[in-house]
């Protein structure tokens, strides 16, 4: 049986940006956490990449209870109708359980619709992509590559190392020196932090 305080959902849709979330799933997998797709349907999707990816299970069958964390891509979907606003709904359902949200690039703007970051501290790709949204969350903005808040991370589509490091953050996937270490690693290809990643000293 899955343990639920080890399985990490991943919205999949269709327009996805591929790049956003790979440095976080292959490193929450590495980490011991399975990561379990979540879309509109269980209809196969289409990222922005062309690559298709069969949803483990449909949005209907999402429960914050079976999981330990929601994340959300960005997608060109998010800027063109009200097609993800059922995931943006999902995340609130989330927040309200308890149950972590991370959100980057077209998602975050998802979540300002949804109303999610009107008192929470966040960020995305410019504070007038946020702004456009006409939501009321402009004054807890934060010019930053990724932001935590609670139980709400946000990053902008150039961040994707940072959005890693906040949710490994939050799982406990690495703590301290560790994660300082993963961050250089992958964000400056610093090759000191290599070891340091490897035996923790």
């Amino acid at each position: 049986m899955t343990d639920t305080r080890r399985t990490v959902h991943l919205a999949v849709y269709d327009t996805l940006a591929d790049w956003e979330t790979g440095h976080t799933t292959a490193h929450l997998a590495r980490g011991g956490f399975t990561v379990r797709t979540v879309g509109p349907t269980t209809d196969p999707i289409t990222t922005m990449g062309g690559l298709r990816v069969l949803p483990d299970l449909a949005l209907a069958d999402l429960r914050p209870e079976d999981s330990a964390l929601l994340m959300l891509p960005g997608a060109g979907l998010w800027d063109s109708g009200d097609t993800l606003a059922p995931f943006a709904r999902a995340a609130r359902g989330f927040l309200d359980a308890g149950v972590p949200v991370a959100a980057i690039c077209g998602a975050t703007a998802g979540l300002a619709r949804e109303g999610l970051l009107d008192e929470r501290t966040h960020t995305s790709a410019v504070s007038f992509y946020l702004a456009a949204t006409g939501y009321r969350g402009g004054g807890s903005y934060v010019d930053a590559d990724a932001v935590t808040d609670g139980d709400l991370i946000t990053a902008g589509p150039t961040e994707p190392v940072a959005f890693a490091r906040e949710v490994f953050a939050r799982l406990g996937v690495y703590e301290g020196k560790k994660l300082d270490a993963w961050y250089r690693l992958f964000h400056d290809s610093d090759a000191a932090a290599y070891e340091i990643l490897n035996t923790g000293s």
